[in-house]
């Protein structure tokens, strides 16, 4: 049973010893550091609510299913869809916050977006070649899509851009379906209420015109 639960519990390579090196309060003042932010504090909220979920549910019987190779597997492929849904929503979310009133051009909302969301996908390649019911491509694809109708410029609540992290973890998370069905308003408001953090820590320590001055390069983005 060790065994199996080391394979689940391990939610992506590298991803706590990462997460413990950027947990700093120093400024995000490059693409590079706005990036890397990204793509641990995606992989961490997505872990603490897969998992607190299916502990909350399962009980007394949470370690033992880690005996079952259906249900690790199902994990697996949970916690892939969960992140690529929580890097969506804060990819968004942080180039958003980086560029607001300092950009009217579109496109430099959606480049900064894409490239927090390559690079969380770049860092856990390796897990997502592990899960076949997983695909990086499509996930790229459909944010992308996203971004096609993405309004960088209304008047949303930030809370209100985390729209598709809530329904990915209710939708992913391997219980029965007549089990969840009444789970749905407290799962999704258990992430929602985790995000809140992390946009604390993100509007404290971004420096949005370092990171506009990095993004742009030779092509000027600015007003």
């Amino acid at each position: 049973m060790f065994t199996f639960l080391l394979k689940a519990v391990a939610f992506f390579p590298d991803f706590a010893a990462r997460f413990k090196v950027r947990r700093d309060s120093g400024p995000i003042d490059s693409v590079d550091g706005l990036c890397s932010f990204v793509s641990t504090r995606a992989a961490f909220v997505a872990q603490k609510t897969l998992y607190g979920y299916l502990k909350t549910r399962m009980g007394t019987r949470y370690p033992s299913m880690f005996s079952d190779d259906v249900f690790i597997s199902s994990i697996n492929i949970a916690k892939m869809h969960v992140y690529a849904a929580c890097l969506s929503d804060l990819s968004v979310f942080a180039a958003s916050r980086a560029l607001r009133e300092q950009v009217t051009d579109d496109s430099a909302y959606r480049d900064l977006a894409l490239r927090c969301f390559r690079r969380g996908l770049d860092d856990n390649a390796e897990s997502a070649r592990e899960v076949g019911a997983f695909s990086a491509a499509e996930a790229l694809t459909v944010f992308e899509r996203r971004l096609a109708f993405q309004d960088w410029h209304s008047s949303l609540a930030d809370p209100d851009l985390f729209s598709v992290s809530p329904q990915a973890l209710f939708e992913w998370a391997p219980i029965a379906p007549q089990l969840k069905r009444d789970d749905k308003e407290i799962v999704q408001n258990s992430i929602r209420f985790t995000w809140r953090d992390i946009r604390v820590q993100l509007k404290k320590r971004i420096d949005g015109a370092a990171i506009l001055a990095d993004l742009s390069g030779s092509r000027d983005f600015r007003n």
